[in-house]
């Protein structure tokens, strides 16, 4: 990230339901990632981890918010949903454990694989939720 050690600060709309527009924003920051010349292997992680997040607030959620912090240290991504919210944060980390819909499930998303790949991909994660109120998800990766 350049020699001035400057952060940037990313906010991106996740609208519900909205497929065709679904992954903009971890598109829009893996660009960003290359133009400050972070490694390849970071943005990977970055983006699968994001992405899968986004699509969770997507599929789940009445839509929400991606916040993106770029420093010479780290990526952290937050992204914060008015969704139903997680009842059993535990069974939802659990590979192939999903309560997406079956119509979700026949366009190819709700395999139950977002919160277990955003694990994968990052180096620090924490998912707060209350039922009825929302989730928000924080992904880390560090870049040095």
């Amino acid at each position: 990230m350049g020699v001035s050690g400057e952060v940037l600060k990313l906010e991106y709309d996740i609208v519900a339901e909205d497929f065709s527009s679904a992954g903009e924003a971890s598109s829009g920051v893996k660009k960003t990632m290359k133009t400050l010349g972070i490694s390849p292997e970071v943005i990977r992680k970055v983006a699968i981890a994001m992405y899968e997040a986004e699509i969770n607030a997507v599929i789940h959620a009445d839509g929400g918010k991606a916040y993106v912090t770029i420093s010479p240290e780290k990526v952290e991504v937050v992204i914060e949903d008015r969704g139903p919210g997680i009842p059993n944060i535990d069974q939802a980390m659990q590979a192939g454990w999903s309560t997406a819909p079956e119509n979700i499930r026949e366009m190819g998303f709700g395999a139950g694989m977002g919160l277990p790949n955003m694990k994968r991909y990052t180096d620090e994660m924490f998912v707060e939720s209350t039922v009825g109120v929302g989730t928000k998800v924080t992904l880390i990766v560090y870049i040095s």
